[in-house]
């Protein structure tokens, strides 16, 4: 009995050892960044598309002093782990939310709209609960997803948009439509604003850019108002 007490306590000893830390969220992405930010102005808290604008047009994020924090391939319940990190804990005015075409390809498991919306509400309410105010992006326009080829996206992407659209409205929070903007007759990315169907090229920022630009803009001054 005994002995078998000590095999037992060795191999629990043996599997906690072989365990390593996980870092799901990413939360180690930015973690050295944000510790030399005192306090951001707007905050772009999103996947892929938000993670890789910086790098298209720099110049965007430099001249309106908005910070990013877009990790490639996240969804949201990803981004909700880490909000408090990348977005409370920066003290910003404002954040710019992008999220859910990951979710809806299914990279971290099977994920249904309602599951996306409450991420994105619990999100919002945190954004309030710390005085930051919040803007809604839309999902952008896509009929097939590269890295997942056999699922067709494009009826649970403007089934999200019309969830999100109208959640924005209900509490006043800017709702930026970069969907419209972008899509063409077949539900798709227009071919010049994306070179795979899922990301915008320059073009397509630089279409994104004017929008989001106006609708910050429009809250920050709504902001100095109150």
């Amino acid at each position: 009995m005994k002995k078998n007490k000590i095999y037992l306590i060795a191999l629990m000893a043996c599997c906690a050892g072989s365990v390593k830390a996980q870092d799901w969220p990413n939360l180690g992405r930015y973690h050295a960044k944000n510790d030399s930010i005192k306090m951001a102005k707007v905050v772009y808290m999103g996947d892929s598309i938000t993670d890789s604008w910086i790098d298209a047009s720099p110049d965007f994020f430099a001249e309106n002093d908005y910070t990013d924090r877009g990790i490639s391939g996240q969804t949201s319940p990803q981004m909700l782990l880490r909000f408090r990190q990348d977005v409370i804990g920066l003290k910003p005015k404002l954040v710019v939310l992008l999220c859910g075409i990951n979710d809806i390809a299914g990279n971290t498991g099977p994920s249904s709209l309602e599951m996306i919306e409450a991420n994105i509400q619990s999100m919002t309410e945190l954004a309030k609960a710390n005085h930051i105010g919040v803007i809604l992006c839309s999902v952008l326009p896509a009929v097939r997803i590269f890295w997942k080829p056999e699922l067709r996206p494009a009826d649970s992407i403007i089934a999200l948009n019309t969830w999100i659209s109208n959640y924005a409205l209900s509490k006043h929070f800017h709702y930026v439509d970069y969907y419209t903007a972008l899509v063409n007759d077949q539900k798709d990315l227009r071919a010049e604003y994306s070179k795979d169907g899922v990301h915008p090229n320059l073009a397509g920022y630089k279409m994104m850019e004017g929008m989001v630009k106006s609708a910050v803009d429009g809250e920050l001054s709504e902001l100095k108002k109150n």
